[in-house]
């Protein structure tokens, strides 16, 4: 039984050398503090070298530019003679013209006439001829092209 008693003895002082190693440990967490300071170190070292970078980038763009560009080539849909109702034909003329032909000519009437609203350059005041058109007195420039859709026979 001596025996036994002596075991329970050398079991407690290795019970009270483990919260030491706790300590010990925790004293070890502040150096983990120092680590990251290193990766701010390391962080701003790494702009340095995308600005580097971005000067060498432009030089690449402009020997680009000076390589002759290509011509556009319009759409052929733009550019296909429609046929007009009579009341759009009063106002833009008889020839059966583009769909980007007949806006531009309609803003060459608009502006002739004084039809833009004076207050709000969007609205457009329609005259007789342009009523006929529009179906109402006063349009707005965005909705224009929509109206004079139902006047374009493809």
């Amino acid at each position: 039984m001596a025996t036994a008693k002596k075991a329970p003895a050398k079991k407690a002082p290795a019970k009270k050398a483990a919260p030491a190693k706790k300590v010990a440990a925790k004293k070890a967490a502040p150096a983990k503090k120092v680590a990251p300071a290193k990766k701010v170190a390391a962080k701003k070292a790494a702009p340095a070298k995308k600005v580097a970078a971005k000067k060498v980038a432009p030089a690449k763009k402009v020997a680009a530019k000076k390589a002759p560009a290509k011509k556009r080539t319009p759409n052929a849909a733009f550019m296909k003679p429609l046929t007009l109702s009579p009341a759009l034909a009063a106002v833009v003329g008889d020839k059966p013209l583009p769909r980007t032909e007949i806006v531009s000519k309609l803003w060459v009437y608009i502006k002739a006439k004084g039809l833009q609203d004076k207050v709000n350059k969007r609205m457009i005041n329609a005259d007789d001829k342009l009523k006929a058109v529009f179906g109402k007195a006063q349009v707005s420039m965005f909705e224009m092209a929509g109206l004079i859709g139902k006047h374009i026979v493809k």
